[in-house]
């Protein structure tokens, strides 16, 4: 879920410069499944943000097209709530940043997951997820104490 208007997608500004970096990191309190939805919801946001980084469409032996994947890979790591709001922060301005704050968790209902953030002041927003993509260097500093999320 973006709620941060401050970056914009990537593809939709200035060209890719130098090797890209697309990393998840979930909240290690989260279940498996919470997780993995978490991660889910934040990929979506970002293959949407930057589909300049889906590889190739794939064929198979017999011509058979198969979707392009991301050949630089998504790693999902792990790190606590507090972690998550200062990795949000420190991104902001550097990388473009989804969030996805503990709220998308608590409901189906689309709308009433906008007005439970909506009710909210940004400094109080807790995140499931936080995805970034920007420089390699750049991210691997910003996540480079995290560990895999397993």
């Amino acid at each position: 879920m973006l709620l941060q208007p401050e970056v914009s997608p990537s593809s939709e500004a200035s060209p890719v410069t130098g090797p890209q970096r697309c990393v998840i990191v979930v909240d290690e309190a989260l279940s498996p499944g919470k997780a993995s939805n978490a991660a889910a919801v934040v990929a979506f946001t970002l293959g949407q943000r930057h589909s300049h980084l889906v590889g190739a469409q794939l064929f198979d032996s017999e011509g058979a097209g198969h979707p392009g994947l991301i050949p630089i890979g998504i790693p999902i790591l792990k790190a606590t709530d507090r972690q998550l709001i200062d990795l949000r922060q420190k991104s902001l301005g550097h990388c473009d940043v989804v969030d996805f704050p503990v709220e998308g968790q608590a409901t189906t209902d689309y709308l009433a997951f906008l007005e439970a953030v909506r009710a909210l002041p940004g400094d109080s927003l807790r995140y499931l997820a936080v995805g970034i993509v920007g420089g390699r260097k750049k991210v691997g500093k910003l996540v480079g104490g995290f560990s895999l999320f397993s």
